[in-house]
């Protein structure tokens, strides 16, 4: 699994431990489309293994980001749903999904793993 993180987490004495084990830097200064600039890294990277939670937080939250969507669409890339269940400390993996680009109906469909 590879993973994003901010920029300076890179630096020294870190930096060449995370990339080692799958990190890839980014750059979250402003006026950066960050969503493109995730999406860019699967076509840069000969393989590129990303999970992201569609929340966009470690809260709990009522609704997700959308984030994680539209980089699977700009990557073009599939989309596999992972939920936990604590309570039974089951761990359920869905089925790949390529994402539509309709949004809505694409959410819909993905919010019925859970």
């Amino acid at each position: 699994m590879h993973f994003i993180g901010k920029k300076e987490l890179f630096r020294w004495p870190f930096g060449d431990y995370f990339k080692w084990i799958g990190g890839t830097p980014l750059d979250r200064s402003g006026n950066q489309n960050k969503v493109e600039a995730i999406a860019k890294l699967f076509q840069q990277k000969e393989e590129f293994r990303l999970a992201l939670a569609p929340e966009g937080t470690r809260k709990k939250v009522t609704q997700w980001k959308s984030g994680f969507y539209w980089i699977a669409v700009l990557a073009k890339v599939p989309i596999i749903p992972v939920a936990f269940d604590y309570s039974r400390k089951v761990v359920k993996i869905g089925q790949s999904f390529y994402p539509t680009s309709n949004y809505d109906k694409d959410q819909k469909s993905l919010q019925l793993f859970l």
